[in-house]
């Protein structure tokens, strides 16, 4: 059985070049080849075809007929091979797959989206998988590749990048505040309905406060009964805004309420203790492939939160 002509794609690029290039030691040199390989592929091609492509001389080659008609008739095969190293370069300049990215509602909707597009637009090959959860996740159990953890890092295989810090204060919505009067100290919250976010790792039924008149240091923790619980912060917030509650949360992920007006600082001269480092996680370099690096450091350049003036006394 004769040998299928498609196998001899090779020999037929190397007769191009020899035809091109007028001698097989040109083509060898092009090719990064010995004279010899290309003189066999050459006559590997003429052996299956059964026609003779070249008249060799000492001084110069020459094409035969069907070799002129051979070199036409593949006319694009140069271009395709072009055209696929190409690609090979492309794709190893490129990063590409699927980068799985974990953080919570609240930060994905307000911090992460805004900048998706321009990471889509320099990352074009690569395809987001976005884990949305208030909760932490296992990066190794989920798959997940990069993920934005709130709060101090146990001691771990993973790689982190701080970002920012989280502040905390509290806010309520201009309806609610005229329907139930403004609290003018903390104890005043046990009249009010309260919005309360529920973590695994957060005892959100204690609300902290510093009073800046009181001895340096002297925290005042409040018991909340909560009107709502849940763990799903961005439905917390748009309670808030709907006038339900007064709700403790992080200024700068409420920017566009405050902005807006749609939500107004309380307990302005009490402050919230606290503050938590926000961080980039992954796994060790050797866990990592190329397109997760591009992302890390994307994400990395990008993702640094500022300060929002919210009129919140931060001393």
């Amino acid at each position: 059985m004769d040998e299928p002509l498609h196998l001899q794609l090779p020999n037929l690029y190397v007769f191009q070049q020899v035809a091109k290039r007028g001698s097989f030691q040109a083509a060898a040199d092009h090719l990064q080849l010995s004279r010899s390989a290309v003189s066999k592929k050459v006559a590997q091609l003429e052996g299956h075809l059964s026609q003779r492509l070249l008249q060799r001389s000492t001084r110069k080659l020459r094409l035969t007929e069907i070799g002129e008609s051979l070199l036409k008739a593949t006319a694009t095969l140069e271009q395709l091979v072009f055209d696929t190293e190409q690609l090979r370069l492309d794709q190893q300049q490129q990063p590409s797959g699927s980068v799985k990215i974990s953080s919570s509602t609240l930060i994905t909707q307000r911090l992460l989206l805004p900048i998706l597009p321009a990471l889509k637009t320099e990352f074009p090959r690569i395809t987001l998988d976005l884990n949305i959860d208030d909760q932490q996740v296992d990066l190794i159990e989920t798959g997940v590749d990069i993920a934005v953890r709130i709060g101090h890092l146990p001691d771990s295989s993973l790689v982190a990048r701080q970002i920012g810090v989280k502040t905390w204060g509290y806010f309520a919505s201009p309806a609610y505040l005229r329907l139930h009067g403004e609290p003018v100290d903390p104890s005043q919250l046990r009249d009010h309905q309260c919005l309360v976010f529920r973590s695994q790792q957060l005892n959100a039924n204690h609300w902290p406060f510093v009073d800046p008149e009181a001895p340096a240091g002297a925290i005042e923790s409040l018991l909340i009964e909560p009107a709502v619980t849940s763990d799903n912060a961005s439905a917390l917030v748009e309670m808030a805004t709907m006038g339900l509650g007064i709700i403790q949360v992080d200024p700068l992920i409420i920017e566009l309420e405050l902005t807006s007006g749609a939500l107004v600082p309380v307990l302005r001269r009490w402050r919230h203790p606290e503050s938590a480092p926000i961080h980039l996680v992954c796994l060790g370099r050797k866990a990592r492939n190329r397109s997760v690096d591009a992302v890390w450091e994307f994400l990395g350049e990008r993702l640094s939160l500022r300060a929002v003036d919210t009129g919140i006394d931060q001393s």
